[in-house]
């Protein structure tokens, strides 16, 4: 029946939605090394509007533990600087004059098992969007008047079995950054 594979789609791209956003909260997440994903949430003040670090600069990552910014121009560096400062991610960054340098500090035993339970958190989430999208279209495939129940059985069926690959593919996502937080 094709609205019954319509139901389905619907509910896979919810599902793939999930995990796209699971994926692209766990980028924050610093894990030790540096990344220019690590600034993707700070945002400046560039001639009046909002404007993401990386549409005016270039971040680079010189070594593990480092970030670079250089701004295309050098009179930002200082609201660059200020933005990364109030974005509360716990950098200390230092300029000299053409760049902004970051240097990211190793983390604590504490604060990986803080950050492992961030991410476990943002997995929960992303089940829990999962299986919303499960219901919703199992909702929607029972008040399809015109489908046997036979059939309405198999697109339920259909559907449990897109939620289960999605649920493992989201654990498999949040052990793979476990492990990359939780290893020294």
């Amino acid at each position: 029946m094709e609205e019954l594979d319509f139901i389905v789609d619907i509910a896979k791209d919810q599902m793939q939605k999930a995990l796209d956003h699971l994926e692209k909260e766990l980028t924050k997440l610093r894990a030790g090394k540096a990344s220019p994903a690590m600034l993707s949430t700070v945002r400046f003040d560039y001639y009046g509007s909002s404007t993401p670090i990386s549409q005016a600069a270039n971040i680079g990552t010189p070594d593990a533990r480092t970030l670079t910014i250089q701004p295309w121009e050098k009179n930002l560096i200082q609201e660059i600087e200020k933005a990364i400062i109030n974005s509360n991610l716990g950098f200390a960054p230092s300029n000299n004059g053409d760049m902004i340098i970051i240097s990211i500090p190793p983390l604590t035993e504490e604060r990986r098992k803080e950050l492992a339970k961030i991410a476990k958190s943002e997995a929960e989430n992303a089940k829990v969007s999962i299986r919303n999208a499960r219901k919703d279209a199992n909702n929607d495939v029972k008040k399809n008047e015109e489908a046997s129940e036979d059939l309405k059985k198999q697109y339920e069926d259909r559907i449990q079995g897109l939620t289960d690959k999605f649920v493992t593919k989201s654990d498999e996502i949040f052990a793979v950054k476990e492990k990359e937080i939780m290893t020294v």
